[in-house]
């Protein structure tokens, strides 16, 4: 194979690890605010049973995770689900992993929508109280104290760790791998087995470096734009 037919083989596995970062962020980014306020709620009950799903969530390994979404509904259940949805996608004698990437894609935004709610809580909790009670002096109603004084201070305050998740959740991605997922490394490792050729699986190390390196650019703008506040 030529270097421009193993770049275009790679790439087309580069898209899935770019679709399941698309959709965890899309997905896990809003998630992630009502896991944060129901971890901060005043009901003790509620609080309680999220503080603990999130507590599982973060101490599992992501991975696990995966194999718990993929291979648990059938060993407990008998429901191949994942494998009936495979099959149901696949064309002539090409098996199809949509299956697979639905199970991927359900472990992920989980895991990270645990993640993002820990850091809007301690984004939110940092806001000093008396930053409220100058809001409830001046006259301002509860929602109006948080949407016009503490948001666009919590905004800025996580953007840097939200940046830090979302940097990792690019290369999380080579995760979906364990579960034969067509992303960019199980492509390398297909032509590692098939071509017995062992470059390309360090090659992939390209295509993240130059999407990390946009994603450094475009995130660290955004933390310059959002400097209203100086501490």
């Amino acid at each position: 194979m030529s270097f421009l037919e193993i770049f275009a083989f790679l790439l087309d596995g580069f898209k899935i690890s770019l679709l399941i970062f698309a959709v965890t962020l899309l997905c896990g980014a809003p998630l992630g605010l009502p896991i944060a306020f129901c971890s901060m709620s005043r009901f003790k009950p509620i609080r309680f049973i999220t503080k603990v799903f999130v507590w599982i969530i973060r101490g599992v390994p992501l991975m696990l995770q995966i194999f718990i979404i993929y291979y648990v509904p059938s060993l407990l259940f008998g429901l191949d689900i994942w494998k009936r949805v495979n099959l149901y996608f696949t064309t002539g004698n090409q098996l199809s992993y949509a299956g697979s990437v639905i199970a991927v894609l359900i472990a992920f935004i989980i895991n990270y929508a645990c993640y993002f709610s820990e850091i809007y809580r301690g984004g939110i909790e940092s806001i000093s109280k008396g930053q409220y009670e100058a809001g409830y002096v001046l006259g301002l109603s509860k929602n109006q104290v948080f949407k016009n004084i503490v948001l666009k201070q919590v905004i800025k305050r996580i953007v840097p760790p939200m940046s830090n998740e979302i940097i990792t959740l690019i290369k999380d991605t080579a995760l979906a791998n364990c579960i034969m997922v067509g992303e960019i490394i199980y492509k390398a490792n297909v032509l590692a087995a098939d071509k017995a050729l062992i470059w390309p699986l360090f090659f992939t190390g390209v295509f993240y470096l130059v999407f990390v390196g946009l994603l450094t650019i475009v995130l660290g703008k955004v933390e310059k734009n959002l400097n209203y506040f100086r501490s």
